[in-house]
């Protein structure tokens, strides 16, 4: 097992050694600010639309979604997929997409159970479609930076926001997604402490099983970062976040996870949080299905953040 593991300051300099491989950050000197620009109050839900400064480029759009009335058992940072819909980006979380169960997408479901939510279009979608993703991705090469780099930089940029909004310093965030959102929602848990647990849908598996399996070319050229498999394997990076809770869901049938990848990353992370006598912490679990949320996946996210946050904390 990794050196470093249960070193509070070494798994803090793997860290830094993640954010080297992604490259310099789009930082904004000033700090992070943002401004709402509309309020829709149904009910039981508040929905803002936001305008934020995270980067020193672009303002980026966010939904802050939150049960009226009450105050939320705790945010989920919600981290939209990909799949060639550069129009749906954050209002994922509003509209779902076909890969999601919905009715209801998981804006709802989550409201309805006391959780805030918290949704930006990421580089590349929804209100920030130019410049296109291919174009950001050869730009930022160019300048030795990774768009992957920047997408999570402005997730956790975000998370910065929400702490200085009233009501949200303290609470629990949780990351959750599918697909590129999965990749989202383990990298930002991975990269950041503050996360309290981690849901990935359908995309963590072993980096060297995709290889193998030519798998590594059904995703998009954001998904590759220079020089990584010299550093880190995927088991190495989600290892970041133990002990912490990870939820990890998949698809038996799903090319970008295959059976080896699966059973490879359960393995080294079944020791990884065994070693820190976390063993409970870490959770996969696998479905007959391909690259698709199912009706017993959307219960099983429901149930473990009933779990994490129970209703008596409200």
């Amino acid at each position: 097992m990794w050196p470093w593991l249960g070193d509070s300051a070494a798994t803090e300099q793997r860290r830094e050694d993640l954010w080297r491989l992604l490259g310099p950050r789009p930082w904004r000197d000033g700090g992070v600010a943002g401004e709402v620009l509309a309020r829709d109050e149904h009910a039981h839900a508040v929905v803002e639309h936001w305008r934020l400064h995270l980067n020193a480029e672009q303002a980026v759009p966010a939904l802050l979604l939150r049960p009226r009335g009450v105050s939320p058992r705790g945010v989920v940072l919600y981290c939209h997929a990909h799949g060639h819909r550069f129009d749906i980006g954050k209002d994922e979380v509003l509209v779902g997409r076909p890969a999601l169960q919905s009715p209801p997408p998981y804006g709802g479901a989550l409201i309805a159970r006391g959780w805030a939510v918290l949704a930006i279009d990421h580089w590349g979608f929804g209100e920030r479609q130019r410049p296109s993703e291919r174009a950001l991705v050869k730009r930022l090469l160019w300048q030795g930076a990774t768009l992957w780099g920047w997408r999570a930089h402005d997730t956790l940029a975000a998370l910065d926001w929400l702490r200085m909004q009233p009501g949200f310093a303290s609470l629990p965030v949780v990351t959750l997604g599918l697909s590129m959102g999965s990749t989202m929602a383990l990298w930002s848990a991975a990269l950041d402490e503050r996360i309290a647990g981690c849901i990935d849908l359908c995309c963590a598996a072993e980096y060297a099983a995709l290889l193998h399996s030519g798998g590594f070319d059904l995703h998009g050229e954001y998904f590759f970062v220079p020089g990584l498999l010299r550093d880190f394997t995927l088991a190495e990076i989600a290892a970041l976040i133990a002990p912490r809770p990870h939820l990890s869901l998949a698809g038996r049938a799903d090319p970008l996870t295959p059976p080896a990848g699966l059973a490879s990353l359960d393995h080294a992370l079944r020791a990884a949080y065994a070693a820190l006598g976390a063993g409970a912490n870490w959770q996969q679990v696998c479905e007959d299905g391909g690259h698709a949320e199912t009706p017993t996946m959307r219960r099983q996210v429901l149930s473990w953040l009933d779990a994490l946050v129970p209703a008596s904390t409200l």
